[in-house]
């Protein structure tokens, strides 16, 4: 009976980690080397970006984030505004995807100063693009990609806490600099 028990909670867990794995989609979060796909979608001013604009030019520090205005997403958001100077030192871009409006990222640009781009991706292409949707949800996970120049994936981090995001995505724009 234990046995039994056992085996149903392992193959549980199994399937948890495979769908927290993948988008909505079923597609895996992209990872280091993979290239980056060509998506675009609209700013904050509903003026139109696309990631290819950067090709050859400079990399691109392109993050994920729940939602608008709330604990974690405006750590993250304030940590990488006070770090923008390095980041532009490095030749980074950076952008912020959510399935927010473009008003609200408008407005959240706004209260918080933030000097960089949030795109609106209220139907979850960008999100779907990249794997990081929640399942079942209109939301994305806390995903940072750091892209090259080249298109190609140099580093990704997965985790909920938005220190982890700003303490590895500094280090690895540190190396960009060498």
């Amino acid at each position: 009976m234990r046995t039994r028990f056992f085996a149903l909670v392992m193959a549980g867990l199994a399937v948890l980690a495979l769908a927290g794995a993948a988008g909505a989609a079923g597609q895996p979060t992209l990872k280091a080397g993979d290239q980056a796909p060509e998506v675009e979608g609209k700013d904050q001013d509903g003026v139109a970006w696309k990631l290819r604009t950067f090709a050859g030019k400079q990399a691109v520090l392109l993050y994920f984030y729940p939602k608008d205005d709330t604990p974690g997403c405006t750590k993250q958001a304030c940590g990488l505004r006070d770090r923008m100077g390095e980041l532009k030192s490095a030749g980074v871009e950076v952008a912020g995807v959510s399935f927010d409006t473009a008003e609200s990222h408008r407005l959240f640009r706004q209260k918080h100063q933030l000097n960089f781009t949030l795109l609106a991706d209220p139907e979850g292409k960008i999100a779907d693009a990249f794997g990081v949707r929640v399942a079942g949800q209109n939301r994305a996970r806390r995903v940072s990609f750091l892209i090259g120049k080249d298109g190609r994936i140099l580093h990704v981090t997965d985790s909920p806490d938005a220190e982890v995001h700003l303490k590895e995505m500094s280090a690895e724009v540190a190396k960009l600099k060498r």
